[in-house]
């Protein structure tokens, strides 16, 4: 039986501009680096965000950008400030989606090896209840 989800892992060129973005960003927090040790296939990093274990390894970026993404939780009257860390840090942020009113607003970001983030407000019980009622009534 599945107890829920262990942990990701994000290959990347860069273990240290990776590391300033988990931290700039996210508040992760690092609880291990491998540095001159290799037990796993190349140089890793492990970090915490909340309770979510975040792993960082070495290697080959994402050859292009996608859709697919991670999407994070976080309250509406943040959303701003989090606009604003990852235009500090210099990255990539792609125009909202169209979306209908009560779902929640997002921030979309790529991280230098193509892999899209998101910063999302809403739940999926909220989500769940607009999109019951249809396209026709906007609230």
């Amino acid at each position: 039986m599945i107890e829920g989800l262990s942990h990701m892992t994000f290959i990347v060129r860069d273990l240290d501009r990776m590391s300033a973005i988990l931290t700039g960003i996210f508040d992760a927090r690092e609880v291990y680096a491998s540095d001159t040790e290799q037990f796993s296939l190349s140089r890793e990093k492990f970090f915490l965000i909340g309770d979510l274990w975040i792993a960082i390894m070495g290697g080959e970026p994402l050859p292009e950008r996608s859709y697919n993404h991670i999407a994070f939780k976080i309250d509406d009257a943040d959303l701003d400030r989090y606009a604003e860390r990852i235009k500090t840090l210099g990255l990539d942020m792609r125009p909202p989606r169209p979306r209908v009113e009560g779902e929640g607003r997002s921030i979309y970001f790529y991280d230098d090896d193509n892999h899209m983030f998101e910063l999302h407000t809403g739940t999926l019980t909220e989500r769940l209840a607009r999109y019951a009622k249809g396209l026709d009534r906007a609230s």
